[in-house]
């Protein structure tokens, strides 16, 4: 005996490919009237609520070429901001409260990952006239250090800079700093290349972009120098350098397919928007592909 679906049903599933064809935003048929992007309400360099951030530069740029308005879903980026935004339905029940994250790792589990666009690094910042001007790689700061150097080593409680201080003798002068406060307009990067320009800290790691931007941007930032670090190939934990993508929804291929054709369009006005907000960029690496969708 033969199955067949109710024909109620059979043309509500019709209805629906013909309304939200697959690999298209859910909520856009036809065509796309906005770009939506999921994105971090209190957290420059990379975005903010008053579209200071060079995600938010990149989502105008990407928005002007498609001809649309950028649309923001606001969460922070700590657990559960991919489920609270780009897996999460709009309210309306059609689609989704966003459709772009613009600034992911280049292998992001949660979600379908585009082709890096960029590859940047951790880096060390130390403040000059404090005893450390003659540091011209950061290897040679636990050197001063074993020699007798006094400093105070601003250290977060998550990412690798904990591992690469503990390699180079600086646990016994770390200050301690979290890495996730309670509180979501908290930068903990920011904090710490403040806190680094005030004297609190005489060094610390912090994220590259993060480094860069405050380096540039904050008052005093020119007493201060950054000092990207590299890969060490005999330590699966001590990975500073990333390369990073966008972020789709998993089984959105010719949404991830548009998205990649405007990075390979744009990738050199995405690189000035970059330099533009101090992001220390290293020669692009782009691994493997793979199919994830």
């Amino acid at each position: 005996m033969k199955n067949y679906l109710p024909s109620s049903l059979l043309s509500v599933c019709l209805l629906c490919l013909a309304l939200y064809p697959p690999g298209a935003p859910a909520d856009e048929p036809g065509k796309i009237t906005a770009l939506k992007v999921c994105a971090d309400p209190f957290m420059l360099p990379f975005s903010n609520r008053k579209e200071q951030g060079f995600e938010n530069k990149i989502a105008e740029l990407f928005a002007d070429k498609m001809g649309v308005k950028v649309q923001y879903e606001f969460f922070p980026q700590r657990m559960g901001f991919i489920r609270n935004t780009l897996r999460a339905e709009s309210e309306s029940g059609l689609g989704y409260k966003c459709d772009l994250v613009v600034n992911v790792p280049e292998h992001f589990e949660l979600a379908a990952t585009t082709e890096p666009y960029y590859t940047t690094s951790y880096a060390l910042i130390f403040a000059k006239n404090r005893g450390m001007d003659s540091v011209t790689s950061p290897e040679m700061l636990g050197e001063l250090v074993k020699e007798g150097l006094k400093i105070k080593f601003g250290l977060a409680d998550r990412g690798p800079a904990q591992f690469w201080a503990a390699r180079h003798g600086l646990i016994g002068s770390m200050v301690p700093y979290q890495g996730q406060p309670g509180d979501i307009r908290v930068n903990t990067g920011e904090r710490l290349i403040r806190d680094l320009i005030s004297g609190k800290i005489d060094a610390t790691i912090a994220w590259g972009p993060t480094a860069g931007y405050f380096a540039k941007n904050a008052e005093g930032g020119e007493n201060i120098t950054v000092l990207p670090l590299r890969n060490d190939p005999e330590s699966p934990l001590l990975k500073f350098e990333y390369s990073m993508a966008m972020a789709v929804r998993y089984g959105e291929k010719e949404w991830k397919d548009k998205i990649n054709q405007l990075i390979v369009e744009n990738q050199e006005e995405l690189n000035t928007i970059l330099a533009d907000f101090g992001v220390p960029l290293l020669p692009l690496k782009k691994s493997e592909k793979h199919d994830d969708d």
